[in-house]
């Protein structure tokens, strides 16, 4: 963590991202509270992808030349980067991928068919993100493996006093989200690792949400694998991270086969790379993992401390405006155990609806499911309307959904 952070300024902050300082079609400014979605990207990071583009762009680990060299030289300093940020002990357990649904899959295949026999289980939670329930139900259907789900408690918590019964020695795999994309529950992993290392399973943390807003470090929050997206931390899309202790990660098979990830080739097997060019198959994102490196050292810069401070500020004043708007229901815990995320519904309104009219307004929000059926099905609600709040956004603009949850009460009658 960098030592050299700046006091909290917002307007200095949002004047580095260029996408701020755009009008709309309308002249207006950009009020963009889906930042769950996706964050949007400092110059610092976009400069750096053109910078590869234009000055040295070659592939990675193919070529004695200058470019070449460059290149593998700063996909080594970023995976270094990654490496301190998440607290791993070495950088070979750092490994490049498309992003978190990449990771996660990876996982699932790989050590999946590692250790699932049949009648093992695999715990997840009620809360989790498609990408983090669909692959383990993939590799649960291949390997005769069995799914099983952490249940909520009406306030959004995770269910902690079910674990006892949830966890047995048949348990090999346990993986939950750092925090959740819809109800912005934040789940602490330290005591959840005690219990899953407990039963002999390891513990996969999906922090495709949460690395937007709090620290983490896999060794002493006692993690496996973790997995995380460029662009949640306002970074480029195209490359996410996969964190692997580095003794499961040479247990592990390839999960998949080409180019780089191989020691020798014969007729008829080949031999494999050590981690982490062992999960590296073929042509990495280049630029785009190079400009990873950038955006972490923005999140650095500014520090965690600051950037919940200043979170936290923006989630109170919206949970207040939003309380105060009649017929609005606002899903999750506490503000004490929630990230900066409300999401909610609107009586008598239909979520699509209430998103197109607060874009009239200028308002960027997301509706739908949010790719979380299974927690829809909880709240019993087709689909919810979601403010996801970033570094850059402020209490004026937190008004200004507030504003324009009243004029669609207003258009669609409902006053």
């Amino acid at each position: 963590m960098s030592t050299s952070q700046k006091p909290f300024d917002v307007q200095a902050i949002r004047a580095e991202f260029p996408i701020l300082q755009r009008p709309d079609g309308h002249g207006r400014t950009l009020v963009y509270l889906d930042s769950g979605a996706s964050a949007q990207k400092p110059r610092r990071v976009i400069d750096r992808e053109i910078e590869v583009y234009t000055r040295y762009y070659a592939n990675a680990y193919r070529g004695v030349y200058e470019f070449g060299q460059l290149v593998d030289d700063n996909l080594e300093l970023t995976r270094e980067t990654v490496r301190e940020f998440l607290g791993a002990s070495q950088k070979e357990e750092i490994i490049f991928t498309s992003g978190t649904t990449m990771s996660l899959n990876l996982v699932a295949s790989s050590w999946g068919r590692h250790v699932l026999r049949p009648g093992d289980e695999i715990l997840l939670t009620e809360m989790e993100h498609h990408a983090n329930i669909v692959p383990w139900q993939m590799i649960a259907q291949q390997q005769g493996a069995v799914v099983k789900y952490v249940p909520l408690t009406p306030e959004g918590r995770l269910d902690l006093a079910r674990l006892p019964e949830l966890l047995t020695p048949r348990t090999k795999i346990v993986a939950i989200t750092g925090m959740s994309n819809v109800l912005g529950t934040i789940v602490d992993p330290r005591p959840l690792a005690e219990l899953v290392h407990r039963v002999g399973a390891v513990l996969v943390w999906d922090a495709a949400q949460s690395i937007l807003h709090q620290s983490v470090n896999v060794q002493s929050d006692g993690i496996d694998f973790l997995a995380f997206s460029g662009h949640k931390i306002y970074g480029p899309s195209g490359v996410g991270v996969l964190y692997g202790r580095r003794e499961l990660l040479d247990q592990m098979p390839p999960f998949h086969g080409g180019g780089h990830m191989i020691d020798r080739v014969f007729h008829d097997y080949s031999t494999f790379s050590q981690p982490p060019a062992k999960f590296e198959a073929g042509t990495i994102p280049i630029a785009q993992a190079i400009a990873l490196g950038d955006a972490i050292a923005f999140v650095q810069e500014i520090g965690y401390d600051a950037i919940q401070t200043h979170e936290n500020g923006l989630l109170k004043h919206a949970l207040m405006r939003l309380s105060d708007i009649p017929g609005l229901t606002i899903y999750g815990p506490p503000i004490e155990e929630k990230g900066a995320i409300v999401s909610f519904t609107l009586k008598g309104a239909h979520p699509q609806d209430v998103a197109f009219l607060l874009n009239r307004q200028g308002v960027c929000v997301r509706h739908g499911h949010h790719c979380t059926m299974l927690l829809h099905e909880k709240l019993g609600i087709p689909a919810s309307i979601r403010a996801s709040l970033a570094v850059y956004n402020t209490l004026a603009e937190i008004d200004q959904l507030a504003d324009g949850l009243d004029f669609v009460r207003k258009r669609l009658r409902l006053v």
